[in-house]
């Protein structure tokens, strides 16, 4: 693969970012394109390891070992093939995916893992200069129709799938632009949008139908496409943020994160600033989780100009290297930084929030926090209040981001009367992908819960071809779940 001594020769290179006080000035991408030569060498450590276990670590099941070796011999067009056999949108994984294939990478057994989601990237990226990327349309038509609910990387993975079948798709948006988290979740400083844009223009001309301002369930009857459609695919997400129900949680200045995220996102795409604008200018944010979530708000808020920012976790702070019980090829649970933390920040972890303080006005003034000890007894994690260590900080600004318990149960899901698991997600068979319902159908966090955008891609890809079958008895379309 590549060099076969280039994992001894050369270590891993950083991926190059633009400076800090440059980018925030802008909502440009932060990340800047690697140079082709410093790549090549990147890519040439990929090593010949026998089994490759980033296939494991990968949900689409990429051709790592593959484009690595392309890439380093400079056969670029090739690699692109290669990289499109398993992903539609590696420019999206390329982007935001926290890379399970380099946790999994051999090398990085004692080494450096290879850098594996760079090299995806810079793949796609140079495809797109090089006008290699064509929209495919489907030379026969089967007559046979999809509705899907859901416009993020499932229903759209799963859009292009079936689109390319034969099949006439439409993909339903409650918003109004085409995307879900993709568009208004995540910050234009972490995937612009034309990226976005330009894979739509491509779906739209593979037959792809694209419908905004459609909330199926309440604007749009969910019988009008059970009636008008032949299978209907549920790639909705899992929009239910988790709450912190705490004395003063009522108080003015206290948002989830996807109330506030999207309303920048807004500007980004030239929308005037409305009322009720979230806006952390000036103010003393203090962000409650850890995850990229929390980092987005992070970044968004020093974009903003905020004046000091907080990010709190209620887990102990993660140890520098792979702990005793984390081994390789598991996900490495260590210590990490991102683009965002750099630009300013104070990390709080090992706390939980007492309660938010009022300022006699109705707005939020000040948090509480409390350290807190994490026990784990047989497998079930719990958090214990070490007594004396309260402590406020003051707060302008709360951001909610601790995640999202599943998809929203009102309306659409309600009224097909799904089978739900445990957890709350919708219920589909995982060889099929079709739900308790006949001819309807699941993929993506609506139906595994908060994921990583790799999985969602996946899904959509696989219950593609699970509706397909079903649509026509058979399918080549490949499954990678």
């Amino acid at each position: 693969m590549g060099k076969a001594t280039g994992f001894i020769e050369f270590d891993r290179e950083k991926q190059p970012y633009r400076k800090v006080e440059e980018r925030l000035q802008d909502w440009n991408q932060v990340m800047q394109a690697w140079p082709v030569e410093p790549l090549k060498t990147q890519a040439s450590r990929c090593m010949d390891c026998g089994i490759p276990f980033c296939h494991q670590g990968c949900p689409l099941g990429n051709l790592i070992p593959d484009w690595n070796d392309l890439v380093y011999r400079d056969q670029w067009m090739e690699a692109i093939h290669r990289l499109h056999a398993t992903n539609n949108f590696p420019e999206f994984t390329g982007t935001l995916c926290p890379a399970p294939c380099e946790g999994s990478c051999v090398l990085g057994i004692n080494e450096d893992p290879v850098t594996i989601k760079a090299v995806e990237l810079s793949i796609i990226d140079k495809a797109w200069e090089n006008g290699w990327i064509k929209a495919e349309p489907a030379a026969l038509r089967s007559g046979k129709s999809v509705a899907i609910v859901g416009s993020g990387p499932a229903g759209l993975a799963a859009a292009q799938q079936l689109a390319r079948a034969g099949h006439d798709v439409t993909v339903f948006e409650r918003a109004d632009r085409i995307g879900g988290l993709l568009r208004y979740g995540i910050p234009e400083f972490k995937m612009e949008k034309k990226q976005l844009d330009r894979r739509l223009r491509q779906l739209e001309e593979e037959g792809v139908v694209f419908k905004t301002n459609s909330d199926i369930g309440n604007s749009v009857a969910t019988e009008d496409l059970e009636k008008d459609f032949d299978a209907l695919l549920l790639t909705g997400g899992a929009c239910e943020a988790r709450d912190l129900p705490v004395e003063g949680r009522q108080l003015d200045g206290i948002h989830q994160a996807m109330h506030y995220l999207p309303m920048q996102n807004r500007l980004c795409e030239g929308d005037e600033k409305g009322a009720g604008f979230i806006d952390a200018h000036n103010k003393h944010v203090i962000i409650i989780g850890g995850g990229d979530t929390g980092a987005d708000c992070l970044g968004t808020a020093n974009r903003q100009g905020c004046k000091s920012v907080h990010q709190l976790e209620i887990m102990p702070k993660p140890p520098g290297v792979r702990a005793a019980d984390n081994p390789w090829p598991e996900w490495p649970r260590i210590f990490r930084t991102a683009s965002a933390h750099e630009e300013g920040v104070d990390r709080v972890f090992a706390v939980n929030t007492k309660r938010f303080i009022d300022d006699g006005k109705g707005k939020v003034k000040a948090l509480e926090l409390i350290s807190v000890e994490m026990k784990n007894e047989q497998g079930r994690v719990s958090f214990e209040e070490i007594s004396g260590t309260e402590q406020e900080l003051p707060c302008d600004l709360a951001l909610l981001a601790m995640g999202f318990v599943g998809p929203e149960k009102p309306g659409l899901l309600g009224q097909l009367d799904l089978e739900l698991d445990a957890r709350g997600n919708v219920i589909a068979d995982s060889a099929t992908w079709m739900t308790s319902k006949d001819g309807v159908f699941a993929a993506g966090d609506m139906r595994r819960g908060q994921s990583l955008i790799v999985w969602a891609i996946a899904e959509g890809r696989s219950a593609a071809r699970g509706i397909d079958e079903y649509l026509t008895g058979s399918s080549d379309l490949p499954a990678p779940v």
